[in-house]
């Protein structure tokens, strides 16, 4: 039965779905359905009320259409919306288990994603908004809560880091959450879903995911130095090739942005409260106080090595070490994140 679907008779009138749906998982932003059409498997996907679900569905809608430009395709084709209802009718992908190397072709799919838009589609979407100072108060906080010395110019230093990545221009089409489990596999290459979080800004911000180990997740991975290098090249190439265009701004100051943007509740973890994942923003959520000390302690190992040189984050090299080793020190059962995807 059909009844079920949040579609109207109109739509189900012109898209005749044949069979029972199946209610896959999903987050608890949505409900998904897969469905019969003609034949083929399709997605019916609706956005849950909430106070930012047309928000939400609007982002989703403008980024899929944006990101059909890009072929081969690297997101679901739309078939069908129902704004009302913000429901959309998806493309049905099969995903497969991805191979060790899968960062490499992750980075040139996240690249040519990112080159489906330009200066011309500024107001399509939000801008991507940073780290603002009172992630950097927290930051500093935590520091203080873990018994760390901050540098004297430390402040200044993340101060303006939040200038630097507020003012950095980019027009990149960012996918806002892509992590795994909303990359899929398929035959013909990795498609991206859930565009819910949808923006335009710089790219790097999503390159970073790489090596900051996937700020917006629920896991965190630390992908091996040589791949990692081969993957961020293969960005860089395709980005290159697709925009003739070299790409801007600095690696280093994007992972730092993930470092301390979110981690205002991180020193709740590090108590060993739980009360924490109630109030820590959907990106940061850490399922558990084991999991957000590994995530903060692989985070800081790689600010720390990214900024050995850096003349603006000098300080913050600094502070990162000492912030790493006193956590390795309190906690020393704490493991590095796995290489692999889960």
């Amino acid at each position: 039965m059909t009844s079920q679907l949040p579609l109207s008779a109109e739509l189900l009138a012109k898209l005749n779905p044949s069979g029972k749906p199946r209610q896959l998982h999903s987050s608890p932003r949505s409900h998904v359905w897969q469905v019969e059409l003609a034949g083929a498997p399709a997605v019916v996907k609706q956005i849950v009320d909430g106070p930012d679900a047309a928000d939400l569905y609007s982002r989703e809608v403008e980024g899929l259409r944006l990101a059909s430009r890009v072929q081969p395709p690297v997101a679901p084709r739309l078939l069908a919306t129902e704004p009302r209802e913000r429901v959309l009718v998806l493309e049905h992908l099969h995903h497969r288990h991805p191979a060790d190397t899968w960062v490499v072709g992750y980075a040139t799919a996240l690249a040519r994603l990112h080159s489906a838009t330009g200066p011309q589609d500024v107001g399509r979407l939000p801008a991507w908004s940073g780290p603002t100072r009172s992630d950097v108060n927290a930051f500093l906080a935590l520091a203080e809560e873990l018994a760390v010395p901050a540098p004297p110019r430390v402040r200044a230093e993340l101060d303006a880091l939040v200038d630097r990545l507020g003012q950095t221009a980019g027009h990149a089409l960012l996918h806002g959450d892509p992590c795994p489990g909303n990359d899929l596999h398929t035959a013909d290459g990795i498609r991206f879903i859930d565009f819910e979080q949808a923006s335009l800004g710089n790219g790097l911000v999503e390159l970073a995911y790489l090596r900051i180990g996937f700020p917006t997740c629920w896991c965190v991975t630390a992908t091996p130095e040589p791949l990692l290098a081969e993957a961020e090249a293969a960005y860089r190439a395709t980005w290159l090739a697709a925009t003739g265009r070299e790409v801007a701004g600095d690696l280093a100051d994007a992972c730092t942005g993930w470092l301390i943007r979110g981690d205002a509740l991180v020193q709740r973890a590090l108590r060993g409260s739980t009360d924490h994942l109630a109030r820590i923003p959907k990106r940061d959520w850490s399922w558990g106080t084991v999991t957000a000390r590994q995530r903060l302690a692989h985070r800081l190992g790689v600010v720390a090595d990214m900024t050995v040189d850096h003349p603006e984050l000098n300080a913050l090299h600094h502070l990162a070490t000492d912030l790493r080793h006193q956590l390795l020190t309190r906690w020393p059962a704490l493991q590095p994140p796995p290489s692999r995807r889960p």
